[in-house]
């Protein structure tokens, strides 16, 4: 059939697996034709089965060949290469769909795009943060290795480490108050599927997380904005929603606000703590921004030592998005009840995630890599503010670090069909109305500063921004030409 030679270094298994893919691809075995069993290869070769079974096993999972259960291996049919990676499905960037569309363009990454409106850092920047080692002895760690099973609240010495990271921040948590997530979503549905029921009236900020607005809609609750300020909740406008609408929670960003950059005063958090009480409204604090900040940061779960507060966030933008890993924290009596629908809709998380992710908490360096990153998001805010401002954004009241900026975009020029451009041209931008529970108009775009100092981003703008400029200059000339007219008349 072919030869191996003993004398290479390649293994036996590879010289098998290299032989026969190269005769079927050049026909010599067609499509349909029956392998020899197992037992009779490795007698004609004269090598074990069990390398004769590795070869069979690794063209089996490229599709080269079938198994056919007990009657034997065959050479799997050709197919159209043109069809051999399967169309991806594409979302419409419709109005409606845009949140879910943006989501789908960043973690697609398609080729030639610049994501200047993303949510993540570029991957060049995470690169550091878990080395490879990490995942080798966070595996050791476990005397079961993939074998592993994971608690459902997570394991035991990473909530302790998690508690760490918290009580760092002036959260006073242990480890019986931490769930392990999939993330900053994750964390979400949890509190939705456990706190909320068709009818329930939610608060969230308007500008807000844009992706929370439709899976809110999804349990059938009723939204209602609150504006978002510079300090915080306009607390007015929040009292007014509790007196008429008894809301049963709130979703609030007091760190690093997505997209403004804004953070709360604690004067402000604490009002809308006294608020919660006398209306007796939960509270699901979003911190997945806040290891962007430097320095300390006022949150309501130290305020209110986890007292009707749900605080989650995530390490999938600041470690690693491959590892997919977040964490709640809770009042115990809240926390079984999120634990229950955790155990409900997915059981618990992988052992390799949360291992791995021990591992890189305990070798200490998460604090250094933050700093690092802070440092690198300073840098590139400065530069994106100031060629951005170059172009004609404007800048009313940028925030003070993280990796957006809110910038707005001169009266007149349609917003809309600017992102829709853009897009055409290569740049993804996200539009202000989109952060909005309403798709209330808005001449703002979210910038992510690790892509917006790109100068493709801000020659385009000028670009566009020149254009209207003309527009405008031939308007008022042609208006000014016509009054004369008609005074002449």
């Amino acid at each position: 059939m072919f030869a191996i030679d003993r004398s290479s270094p390649i293994a036996l298994f590879k010289q098998i697996e290299a032989a026969l893919r190269l005769q079927i691809a050049q026909r010599v075995l067609p499509g349909g034709t029956r392998l020899p069993s197992i037992r009779q290869l490795a007698t004609q070769l004269a090598v074990s089965t069990n390398t004769v079974v590795v070869a069979y096993d690794r063209l089996v999972a490229a599709g080269v060949i079938d198994t056919h259960g007990t009657t034997g291996f065959f050479v799997r049919a050709p197919i159209d290469a043109s069809r051999a990676i399967p169309d991806e499905v594409a979302l419409e960037a419709g109005q409606e769909q845009e949140p879910v569309w943006l989501s789908q363009q960043v973690n697609d990454q398609r080729p030639g795009v610049l994501l200047a409106s993303s949510g993540a850092l570029p991957p060049t920047w995470l690169h550091d943060a878990l080395p490879a080692a990490a995942v080798q002895r966070g595996l050791a760690r476990s005397a079961a290795g993939m074998a592993s099973r994971c608690p459902p609240q997570g394991l035991a010495e990473l909530r302790e480490q998690i508690a760490l990271l918290l009580r760092g921040i002036g959260v006073a948590a242990d480890a019986s108050h931490i769930l392990t997530t999939f993330g900053g979503t994750h964390a979400i549905d949890l509190i939705c599927r456990t706190f909320l029921q068709p009818g329930d009236t939610v608060l969230v900020e308007d500008p807000g997380y844009f992706l929370m607005f439709g899976r809110l809609r999804q349990d059938g609750v009723r939204l209602v904005p609150i504006q978002r300020r510079p300090d915080g909740l306009d607390l007015d406008e929040l009292e007014a929603a509790c007196r008429v609408h008894r809301p049963r929670l709130l979703f609030m960003q007091t760190a690093l606000h997505n997209p403004t950059g804004w953070s709360s005063s604690a004067a402000n958090l604490h009002k809308v703590l006294i608020m919660a009480q006398q209306y007796g409204f939960l509270i699901a604090e979003d911190d997945v921004h806040g290891h962007f900040q430097p320095g300390h940061s006022t949150r309501l779960a130290s305020l209110s030592g986890l007292d009707g507060v749900i605080y989650y966030s995530s390490l999938c933008k600041a470690l690693s998005p491959a590892l997919r890993m977040g964490y709640l924290a809770a009042a115990p009596a809240m926390l079984k009840l999120l634990m229950r629908t955790k155990i409900h809709s997915i059981m618990t998380l992988p052992a390799l995630n949360e291992y791995v992710l021990l591992e890189v908490l305990k070798a200490g360096n998460l604090r250094k890599h933050l700093e690092r990153l802070q440092r690198k998001i300073m840098v590139a805010r400065n530069a994106s503010t100031r060629q951005l401002s170059a172009a004609g954004v404007l800048f009313e009241q940028p925030g003070d670090a993280g990796i957006f900026l809110w910038g707005s975009m001169p009266e007149g020029l349609d917003v809309d069909l600017l992102v829709q451009d853009a897009y055409r041209n290569k740049i993804l931008l996200m539009r202000g109305a989109a952060f909005s529970a309403n798709d209330t108009p808005d001449q703002h775009i979210r910038f992510n500063v690790a892509f917006s100092q790109h100068p493709r981003v801000s020659a385009y703008l000028e670009e566009c921004l020149r254009a209207l400029a003309g527009a405008r200059s031939s308007l008022a000339r042609a208006s000014a030409a016509a009054s004369i007219a008609r005074k002449d008349a």
